[in-house]
């Protein structure tokens, strides 16, 4: 579906994931697949993360880091451990 929104005399298109202006060349939102790699970063570099966590560190959307490890987890990138309320995110394979 195509939103078109009138702000500040930019149209803006949103299409997906992907936000951009009407010249075409200013990415204002991350796609999935650049949030993906950006999770993955952060796990790289952590020893577990919650979803909380996560967004504080990517400054990502809420939704969109679940999507994406939803993504990650059906690849079996990652694995996830319950520790009492929270689902703790690791990425397999380990710190690096």
């Amino acid at each position: 579906m195509l939103h078109v929104v009138l702000k500040q005399k930019i149209i803006v298109y949103n299409v997906g994931h992907i936000i951009i202006n009407k010249m075409g060349d200013n990415i204002i939102n991350k796609n999935s697949d650049n949030v993906v790699d950006e999770i993955v970063s952060v796990l790289k570099n952590s020893n577990g993360l919650t979803i909380t966590e996560i967004v504080e560190k990517t400054k990502l959307n809420r939704s969109s880091v679940r999507i994406a490890l939803a993504k990650l987890d059906g690849a079996e990138k990652v694995f996830v451990r319950k520790i009492g309320m929270a689902k703790v995110y690791f990425l397999k394979g380990g710190k690096k």
